[in-house]
């Protein structure tokens, strides 16, 4: 006997082990089965679960679940990546509270020092997946450091420096001071700051009283000016193209060159030029040939390219003097107040400075054509649709990728310097050291090169690497290349584009098929989660409250395509109450035994209330399986969501009490069969969304397969009928108890009082039904008779349905005149709310500035607003009809 509450913390972990225990995430499970393959998303290995993991996996697991049932040999490849700078600061946090650094404990002990973290600590989010319920084939779990990964990260970067695809060069990159390493764009983060805009006037050379006046944010960065941009169209300046400024901090001669960089409609409309301080300054002193004068160290001091009186000084002191030397010798023009974005490190929580220094880079333009022309043929597409647009741009516009971090913890380069700094790329020491015996005909010192690999070089193999290559594996044979991958929008280029590089040049065939893009996970009122702000629901404090299959459930009804999750405990208390709702109509038919039927034909039932409910069961059968083949997750829950708690368990439950509890045993028989089978399927098409409640109750009502849930088949409508006139007149019951039941709501009426229910203008058809389902209708809208000869009674309300007018005769059930001063208050207030919403949506400057989760907050409650004003309308029109 079911117990009479469903408690998922007692099911969850029993039955998870269980899974484990008997490998049921294995592949190989199927022979000649066909292979579908997903990898997942490497977490960091530093991280705890969050919603939009939460989210991801749940997208994940609930295709791998769907295609395994399917019949599909499944792989869906676990694993964490090592993280460079984020592992790397846990471990020197840990150093520093012992009063220890790693300069003091030195590179081989401290990658010792992470190596021992990892096996220690490092574990933590892949136990959080399996809470989530993630079936994930953990035998085949990989790590972005481990022995094979590591050596098919040596082989692609050997292999591509010898193809002239990557090389070294001195460019500008992201540079952080604190960490001393180069960051990707992913880990720059833009801070809104209270700042000043510093207008500064630069004499014109051998022009007495000219000058030439620049705007700034940066100050320090005019040790390192070599030139001043005006716009060629500009006619305030076009004179002194060609002319040079003078610098009066460094004294320094400045060329005035025309480039259309210059926006004539931003600040002066003149711009000093430091190239090897700021990415677009770098691009207009190429054009004309700048010099690039770098004025930092690795921490960002002032350098000795810089006057004598700066040096040593920290880049914001140095700020502070220059000021004060501009404004003393009056070249200081003006001072705004300028409020703008400063880029910072997202783990340093410092500023971040352009800086020019030699790294390693990837030829990304000559990878990215066969990526482009991939997704331009539709071998691989991304949905939604509208990504591919932002792929195109960013793989169109694509710059050399940066590759080497300046870390301790990562993949170390496989490149060696000679004593004349020749550089030895190889696979080995032992093979560099021989590479070098035939370059200099004798032995010779090498130094190792000391940066790492960028965490994304390795994570763009991670399609074929986690397959066995460079050695050509079964498993590589068979599960590549994988069928999806679902993932955030925000890594599509840093991640996504790059596995499409890798996957075509080293395997020649695409990565995936398909890439979903899922949206964000907001709070309920469509802002952000952040830390600050106070918004941030935990993934596991959601399991403990609700259980894994409420939160599964939400996050998967809510992924509609394109549009970010608004996510409430609400919500999640609404699924949890729906997972009750499954539980209880499974003890209900446990009671009246409802039990499994082996070898059970659904097309053999004759009822038609059976009928009805097969074919509509078939119906959502068909619609699930296509919402989850075309990635509308939330089509899919919803279709699943509504069958269950409305159609069979607010309807069908309902009509077939009776029957439960007849004589006629051969009725009994056949709706005892049929509910039970409903219930499995019902249980079955879940499975992906709810995989706890789900498997724990086909356990438990003892299915005649035997097989867990997980393993057995997905359902096949084919088995099912469609009977068109049972669904029709089943419907036609429906609608009449629904509309029965809405003139209640609205009129207010008792739920004790029973009416009368006149029809009036019934065709044969209809009068047949009401003959058929006569005792249904009583029952359940609550009715003392139903009377079809004659005319309406006056005082009634009236509801047309198909050809017929219902009436309910209200006198002396509902005082009219009270209920219609009701309706007019409520109305009233609602016109007043509706009306302030339209003002403020019609106020540009509200939607100029107000954030745009508000904005869409308050259209979504004028939305809800006309709703309601719709139906009061409604009840209104029925109260002036009587």
């Amino acid at each position: 006997m079911l117990d009479k509450h469903y408690r998922p913390d007692e099911v969850e972990a029993r039955l998870y082990a269980e899974w484990e225990k008997a490998g049921a995430f294995r592949i190989g499970r199927r022979d000649n089965a066909q292979p579908y393959t997903i990898v997942i998303p490497p977490p960091n290995v530093t991280g705890s679960l969050h919603m939009g993991h939460a989210l991801n996996n749940t997208l994940q697991d609930v295709l791998i679940r769907f295609e395994r049932m399917r019949g599909r040999d499944t792989l869906w490849q676990p694993g964490t990546d090592h993280a460079g700078i984020a592992t790397q600061m846990v471990v020197e946090r840990q150093l520093a509270a012992e009063g220890r650094s790693r300069q003091e404990l030195g590179r081989e002990a401290f990658v010792e020092r992470v190596w021992k973290w990892k096996e220690e600590s490092g574990g933590t989010i892949t136990r959080q997946l399996r809470r989530l319920g993630a079936s994930c084939d953990w035998s085949r779990e990989r790590f972005t450091m481990d022995e094979g990964l590591s050596r098919a990260v040596r082989k692609v970067f050997v292999d591509l420096h010898r193809q002239g695809l990557i090389y070294r060069d001195k460019r500008l990159v992201n540079w952080d001071p604190k960490l001393k390493t180069s960051i990707s764009d992913l880990e720059v983060e833009p801070r809104e700051v209270d700042g000043q805009l510093w207008h500064f006037r630069y004499p014109v050379e051998g022009e007495e009283g000219t000058f030439i006046t620049v705007a700034t944010t940066r100050p320090e960065t005019m040790l390192g000016d070599s030139g001043v941009a005006v716009h060629p169209e500009d006619a305030r300046f076009r004179h002194l193209v060609g002319k040079r400024a003078i610098q009066p901090v460094t004294g320094r001669a400045l060329p005035i060159v025309a480039d259309e960089y210059a926006d004539p409609e931003t600040g002066t409309g003149a711009v000093k030029m430091t190239p090897a301080h700021d990415f677009n300054d770098f691009e207009v002193g190429r054009r004309h040939g700048l010099e690039l004068i770098d004025i930092m160290t690795p921490d960002a001091t002032i350098n000795d390219h810089a006057p004598e009186r700066y040096r040593g000084l920290d880049r914001f002191e140095a700020r502070r003097r220059i000021v004060a030397e501009m404004e003393e010798k009056g070249y200081l023009e003006k001072v705004e107040p300028h409020r703008h974005a400063v880029p910072h490190g997202d783990r340093s929580g410092v500023p971040i400075e352009p800086r020019l220094s030699d790294q390693w880079y990837v030829d990304a333009k000559t990878l990215a054509g066969p990526a482009i022309r991939a997704v331009e043929e539709g071998r691989t597409r991304i949905v939604p649709k509208q990504w591919e647009k932002t792929y195109f741009e960013w793989m169109r516009n694509i710059q050399p990728w940066n590759i080497s971090r300046q870390l301790w913890w990562g993949h170390q380069i496989p490149a060696w310097y000679g004593p004349d700094g020749h550089i030895f790329v190889e696979l080995t020491e032992e093979e560099a050291r021989e590479a070098a015996r035939r370059h200099y005909g004798r032995e010779e010192p090498l130094r190792r090169d000391e940066d790492v690999l960028d965490t994304w070089f390795s994570s763009a193999l991670w399609p074929f690497s986690t397959l066995g290559w460079p050695d050509r594996t079964p498993e590589l044979a068979r599960y590549y290349p994988t069928d999806v991958l679902v993932t955030g929008f925000d890594i599509l280029f840093f991640w996504v584009a790059r596995m499409m590089m890798m996957g075509l040049h080293f395997m020649g065939e695409v990565p995936f098929h398909t890439v979903y893009i899922h949206a964000l996970v907001r709070d309920e009122k469509g802002q952000k989660m952040s830390k600050s702000k106070g918004n941030v629901m935990d993934p596991l404090d959601s399991v403990e409250s609700y259980g894994a299959d409420a939160l599964r459930f939400t996050l998967a009804a809510m992924a509609a395509q394109g549009r970010d999750v608004k996510l409430s405990n609400q919500r999640i208390e609404g699924y949890r109450n729906f997972a009750t709702k499954l539980w209880n109509a499974a003890r209900f038919c446990e009671m009246n035994e409802c039990r499994p039927v082996a070898g059970f034909d659904p097309k053999q039932a004759r009822q038609t209330v059976n009928r009805w409910i097969l074919g509509a069961l078939r119906e959502t059968s068909g619609l699930v399986t296509e919402a989850l083949e075309a990635y509308r997750f939330n089509d899919a829950a919803g279709a699943v969501y509504h069958f269950t708690w409305g159609t069979f368990c607010d309807w069908y439950l309902e009509f077939i009490k009776p029957l439960l509890a007849g004589q006629d045993e051969a009725a009994k028989a056949e709706t005892r069969a049929v509910t039970a089978h409903v219930l499995d399927t019902i249980v079955a098409l879940l499975h992906p969304f709810m995989p706890f409640v789900t498997e724990e109750l086909w356990q438990r009502r003892a299915v005649p397969s035997g097989a867990p849930l997980m393993l057995s088949a997905w359902p096949d409508i084919a088995g099912l009928p469609h009977d068109e006139a049972a669904m029709k007149e089943m419907d036609w019951v429906v609608r009449l108890i629904s509309a029965v039941r809405a003139v209640r709501a609205e009129m207010n009426i008792p739920p004790a009082s029973k009416l009368d229910l006149h029809v009036a203008g019934a065709a044969g058809e209809t009068l047949a039904r009401l003959a058929d389902h006569e005792d249904q209708i009583l029952r359940l809208a609550r009715l003392e008779r139903i009377l079809t000869s004659g005319s309406l009674p006056k005082g009634s309300v009236q509801v047309v349905l198909d050809e017929a007018t219902l009436g309910l005769p209200l006198a002396g059930v509902v005082d009219l005149g009270k209920e219609k001063a009701r309706l007019d208050k409520e109305l009233v207030k609602l016109e007043g709310e509706i009306r302030k919403i339209e003002a403020k949506l019609g106020n540009p400057g509200f939607v100029a500035k107000a954030p745009e989760e508000v904005v869409e907050e308050n259209r979504e409650r004028l939305s809800e607003f006309h709703a309601m004003r719709e139906k009061l309308m409604a009840a209104q029109a029925r109260l002036q009809s009587i």
